[in-house]
């Protein structure tokens, strides 16, 4: 064999070896490319969350859908300037009581006390500001102090003495129960006074139109800054990011719904303007959300409700987060009684009682937060109580009885949580849990 055929056998043979030291190329998670290749990925993602079980809030979402279509079609003013209002503000003071669910449901745990939290919680403030003179909101502050020391309390025997949190609550849903009707006295009732912080919860209306649409236009802009801050850290961090083509379609979405809900509530003939219950209830939902999406103690509150002797092992303080959660929980069902007092016209010995506790649950588990901890999200009180208020107003236009009301609710709660242990399972056939 000639030396020209000899040499390039030796120089394979040579660079063989170190082809063979070469470390194999990683493999890339296709979930990963998504975006990269643009709307028919994000296409191809949805199809295989969908098989995966991953729906999100899609359920709850066409639910609102059809139940909009079909009232609407029944009666004409379901989709109302004054019909919208009212579910706005109605929704308001439960939705910030099922803010606080969510939290709790997120540890996979429940609280059954939150209707006396919030029966206790007006019935403070109605003693001290009405009965006995003290400044309105210094009242209203101490109100809800107390519904964070209550929350707090149900913590601490769950965390520290071992209490199950089913057990604890129901024993608080018996005793502050018993509380507020000793505190309301022998008359059982302390009405509202007229121009009372408390009243203006759900009295008050911004009638100028550009609180509305100024409203619409902040949180639309602040949508698409979170969105354009998020793929920049991400960029910045070497992972995929969200194409400019998508940022603009969801930040479309979100601008034609707060428009479209901002020119309902100004323009029509009747039309109140916006309602100051419905931005407080938005504005709770915000600051929920990023406490809990973009804390660190947000994400405490997931690895808890994930698995609990994990999180310990990790070095998280279990007992720290499950004590903050209740008294969060506390504290939101306290302000959410104030809300109920201002509808109902002041503070009663049976405020919080009834299907206030149904509702407030249902609403964070008909949203889309698992029974089963570790997952949901804090908008699901919003589309929660958007789905009772909707079927509850939508009903009430029709005038169908209460019972039928409950009826409807109980079947759709019921679905919500078909629909999750569903989930759950095909998400682990799926190998994704």
């Amino acid at each position: 064999m000639s030396d020209l055929t000899k040499q390039p056998a030796e120089e394979a043979t040579k660079e063989a070896p170190a082809a063979a030291d070469a470390p194999p190329p990683a493999a890339v998670d296709p979930r990963l490319l998504v975006r990269e290749e643009g709307f028919a990925g994000y296409l191809k993602d949805f199809k295989r969350r969908v098989r995966g079980g991953e729906l999100g809030s899609l359920p709850v979402i066409i639910g609102l859908v059809v139940i909009a279509i079909i009232f609407q079609v029944k009666n004409s003013s379901f989709l109302s300037a004054d019909s919208l209002a009212n579910i706005g503000v109605y929704t308001s003071g439960l939705g910030i009581m099922a803010v606080g669910i969510v939290f709790v449901l997120l540890l996979g745990e429940i609280d059954l006390s939150v209707g006396s939290v919030a029966g206790v919680g007006a019935a403070v403030w109605a003693v001290l500001s009405v009965t006995n003179g003290v400044n309105d909101w210094l009242a209203v502050l101490i109100a809800i102090t107390a519904g964070i020391a209550i929350g707090a309390l149900h913590g601490f025997f769950f965390a520290k003495v071992g209490v199950p949190a089913f057990v604890v609550t129901l024993a608080g849903f018996l005793g502050w129960s018993g509380l507020q009707i000793w505190m309301m006295g022998k008359e059982g009732s302390i009405n509202t006074p007229s121009g009372s912080v408390v009243e203006n919860l759900t009295g008050y209306y911004f009638e100028d139109k550009a609180a509305a649409y100024g409203l619409a236009l902040i949180a639309v802009l602040a949508y698409a800054g979170s969105l354009l801050l998020d793929a920049k850290r991400r960029k910045a961090a070497a992972l995929p990011a969200r194409p400019r083509s998508e940022i603009l379609l969801r930040t479309g979405v979100v601008a034609l719904i707060a428009f479209v809900v901002a020119y309902v509530l100004n323009e029509p003939e009747g039309a109140r303007g916006l309602p100051l219950a419905l931005v407080l209830f938005l504005a709770v939902l915000v600051i929920a959300d990023f406490v809990v999406r973009r804390t660190t103690y947000g994400r405490q509150i997931f690895a808890v409700g994930g698995n609990a002797e994990a999180a310990r092992r990790a070095g998280i303080n279990v007992n720290k987060i499950r004590i903050t959660v209740f008294a969060i929980s506390g504290m939101l069902a306290a302000f959410g009684g104030l809300f109920i007092a201002s509808l109902s016209g002041g503070a009663t010995k049976n405020l919080g009682s009834g299907n206030t506790l149904m509702n407030v649950i249902a609403a964070a588990v008909i949203g889309g937060t698992s029974l089963f901890g570790g997952r949901g999200k804090i908008w699901s009180a919003l589309l929660g109580m958007l789905v009772i208020q909707s079927i509850q107003q939508g009903l009430n236009l029709l005038g169908m009885a209460s019972e039928i009301q409950y009826m409807i609710t109980g079947a759709v709660l019921l679905a919500a949580v078909v629909i999750d242990s569903v989930s759950r399972r095909t998400q682990k056939t799926a190998g994704r849990t």
